[in-house]
C-alpha cells in the first residue's frame, strides 16, 4: 500500500493494544516515522518480538503486558511511560475485543461486562491518565479506536456496537474539555480490517470475506497498515485543526448503508 511520510522524530508515542492487528501496524508506522514507543498489550512473546522489530528500525521501545480493565495497572502504565520518556506526545487507545455474537436476549451479564470493560472502560482509563500528563506538558494528541459498528447498528452485535458508540461519546466530550489546552482527541471508526479480531468475530479469514465483502463498495477488506496511516495523520500537525471527530475508514460501507446490503 502507498505510504504517506510523516515525521515524528523526537516524539514519544504510547500505544495501548499494540501487539497485533491495527495496533502492531501503527507501532511500526510510528517507529518508521522516527518516534520512540511505549507499548502495552497482551502476550509477552508478541510484545518482545514487536519491541525487537522497533529497535531494529533504530527507535526505542518499551513493552508492558497490561489488562486495560485493571485501573491500577493502567495508572502504573502511564506513570512508567511518562517516566521513561519525560512526555507522552501521542496516545493511541486501541485495545478492544469482539465478544460474543448473538441476539441480545441470548447474552449473559458477563458478556456485556467483558465488552464494556475492555472496549469502553479501557479507553476511559487511558484518557483519565493521559490528559493530566498532556496538560502538564502543554499539549498532545489522542486517538481512540471505535468502529464502523460505533456509527451504525448491526444485528447480533448489540453490546459490541454499544461499546463502540460509547467510545465516540467519550471522544467527543473529552475533546471539548481539552480543546483550549492544545490537546486534540479524535477517534477512528474502521470497517473490516484483516486482523485477528475480525477472524475471531466471523470464525476465520474466508468466513469473514464471505460475510463482509458484499457490504464493501470498494470490494476488499483493508490492511492494518491503511488504518495506521489514518492514526498517524490524526496524530500529526497536518491534522492540527481536527478534534472531536470520529473518522470512518471502511471502503464506502457506511455511505452505502452496509447493514442494509
Amino acid at each position: 500500500m502507498p505510504q504517506v511520510t510523516y515525521d515524528f522524530s523526537g516524539k514519544s508515542v504510547l500505544v495501548i493494544g499494540g501487539t497485533t492487528g491495527i495496533g502492531r501496524a501503527t507501532v511500526l508506522a510510528f517507529a518508521r516515522a522516527g518516534a520512540n514507543l511505549f507499548v502495552s498489550g497482551l502476550g509477552a512473546d508478541e510484545g518482545r518480538s514487536l519491541g525487537a522489530e522497533v529497535k531494529s528500525l533504530g527507535r526505542e521501545c518499551e513493552f508492558r503486558e497490561v489488562d486495560v480493565r485493571d485501573g491500577s495497572a493502567m495508572k502504573r502504565l502511564h506513570e512508567e511511560a511518562f517516566g521513561r520518556f519525560g512526555r507522552i506526545d501521542v496516545a493511541f487507545n486501541n485495545a478492544g475485543v469482539s465478544g460474543k455474537t448473538a441476539p441480545v436476549h441470548e447474552l449473559e451479564d458477563a458478556d456485556y461486562d467483558f465488552l464494556m470493560d475492555v472496549n469502553l472502560k479501557g479507553i476511559f482509563y487511558g484518557l483519565k491518565h493521559q490528559i493530566p500528563h498532556m496538560v502538564a506538558q502543554g499539549g498532545g494528541a489522542v486517538v481512540n479506536t471505535s468502529s464502523l459498528f460505533g456509527v451504525m447498528g448491526f444485528a447480533t452485535t448489540a453490546v459490541y456496537c454499544a461499546s463502540k458508540w460509547g467510545v465516540i461519546g467519550l471522544t467527543n466530550s473529552v475533546a471539548l474539555e481539552v480543546a483550549r489546552k492544545n490537546i486534540r482527541v479524535n477517534a477512528i471508526a474502521p470497517g473490516s480490517v484483516m486482523t485477528p479480531l475480525i477472524r475471531n468475530m466471523f470464525g476465520g479469514e474466508q468466513a469473514a470475506k464471505d460475510t463482509v465483502l458484499p457490504m464493501i463498495p470498494m470490494g476488499r477488506i483493508s490492511d492494518p497498515s491503511e488504518i495506521a496511516q489514518l492514526v498517524l495523520f490524526l496524530s500529526s500537525d497536518a491534522a492540527s485543526f481536527i478534534t472531536g471527530q470520529a473518522v470512518v475508514i471502511d471502503g464506502g460501507g457506511f455511505v452505502a448503508g452496509a447493514d442494509q446490503l
